[in-house]
């Protein structure tokens, strides 16, 4: 499938039904889900993804994606953030076939609906416990995002949890020094996991709680997506924990 551009003059449209786009909360990440993706990120053709910025697969260009949403699920923080942060390219980067084709119709829609404006987010089927590196260069992001992820409650199932050792390992890898990674979740032992290996990490260091409230991107990370939202209704729980990127001491 392609990816969203600005390519029709039609400036009437509607946005998609969820409805016809539903599909079970979560996928198995260690599938064979047949998805593509560039052998390293100088390969990486974005020019399907921000044409406003990258007319072309070889256009030079001085801007590079600097926001994550990992299992973006809906899209509902990239839709958020996207006119917050006009300046910024984010991506949502979910494996759900379905949930990817509505964010996709989602983002088309409102470039169609208000000219010039969303051009900086976007969407694309991925796993990204499998291939982040093949997207991301070093210290690129300066912000990421999990949101809600799939709490994989049995024990043999933590290995398939987004937050672990291994994993954190890439993710400071592709992160700057000084970039944010959000955690949030209406389950506590989850919450809890994630704490404990962020902790663990040398490379993340937990902010304030306090000094997360004065971030102005938190409350979306609460409100704006579809699971949130869901909490909110049934008076739910939700734990939010921000880690910064700090330096590597024997860098």
């Amino acid at each position: 499938m392609s990816t969203p551009d600005s390519s029709t003059s039609e400036t009437q449209v509607k946005l998609p039904q969820k409805r016809y786009y539903r599909q079970r909360a979560h996928a198995n990440p260690f599938s064979d889900h047949q998805l593509e993706y560039p052998t390293m990120p100088s390969e990486m053709d974005w020019s399907k993804h921000y044409p406003t910025y990258y007319p072309t697969k070889d256009a030079e260009c001085d801007k590079k994606v600097e926001f994550a949403d990992i299992g973006c699920g809906y899209g509902g923080l990239l839709i958020a953030l996207a006119p917050l942060f006009p300046e910024k390219l984010m991506i949502g980067m979910e494996i759900r076939l379905k949930v990817e084709e509505y964010v996709y119709e989602r983002i088309k829609a409102l470039r169609l609906q208000k000219p010039g404006s969303y051009q900086n987010v976007s969407i694309m089927r991925m796993n990204a416990m499998k291939f982040l590196p093949n997207f991301f260069e070093k210290g690129q992001l300066t912000k990421t995002f999990f949101l809600f992820p799939d709490p994989h409650f049995k024990a043999r199932k933590h290995k398939a949890r987004i937050i672990s050792t291994t994993l954190l390992a890439e993710y400071a890898y592709i992160m700057k020094v000084g970039g944010i990674l959000y955690t949030i979740t209406d389950v506590r032992d989850l919450h809890e996991w994630m704490v404990e290996h962020l902790d663990a990490h040398p490379l993340f260091e937990r902010i304030p709680d306090a000094e997360c409230e004065q971030d102005p991107v938190v409350e979306h990370v609460r409100t704006a997506t579809e699971e949130g939202k869901k909490v909110a209704r049934n008076e739910g729980d939700k734990f939010l924990a921000c880690y910064r990127r700090i330096e590597d001491p024997l860098e």
